[in-house]
């Protein structure tokens, strides 16, 4: 049963762990260092992908490497992990790319309360074009679009 047990931990450690890296990511670096490839995201989309795109190739290979330490090293935990992060990037593809920026049909239905109050949160973070002044980096864990929409209206009488 430690087995279980264990594999069931380290698999929700990189689920959850991966919405605090998320975060940190899309607030320091995506609108930070490599907002060149994040503006094409903030922009209207040109054809079928975005330069933004390719994030989800770098979150990839962390997943990928844990896999393969998990099934051809033998550790239980590192596969645990890396199907945790997996997990946590197709719930994000789902959410984001289709039920958000709607760019495949998804079978959720966007007016449960759940998901709309993080489709608000979203377009509250696109409803700037500037690597500053956006609101709302998360993806499962948003403040409510009130908390966002005050934060915002600070944010851009400072800049003004």
């Amino acid at each position: 049963m430690g087995g279980v047990l264990e594999f069931l931990i380290f698999f929700f450690i990189g689920l959850v762990g991966m919405e605090f890296v998320a975060w940190f990511t899309h607030r320091f670096i995506m609108h930070g260092v490599l907002w060149c490839w994040h503006r094409s995201h903030h922009r209207e989309r040109q054809g079928v992908f975005e330069l933004n795109d390719l994030f989800a190739v770098f979150f990839a290979l962390p997943a990928i490497v844990l896999i393969y330490l998990g099934t051809e090293a033998g550790y239980g935990w590192a596969l645990a992990l890396g199907l945790g992060v997996t997990g946590y990037g197709v719930i994000y593809f789902v959410f984001h790319d289709g039920l958000v920026h709607r760019r495949f049909r998804v079978p959720l239905n966007r007016r449960r309360a759940f998901w709309r109050h993080r489709i608000e949160a979203h377009r509250l973070h696109h409803s700037t074009s500037t690597r500053e002044g956006a609101v709302s980096f998360g993806f499962l864990i948003v403040p409510s679009p009130q908390s966002l929409k005050q934060a915002l209206m600070k944010k851009r009488k400072r800049q003004a």
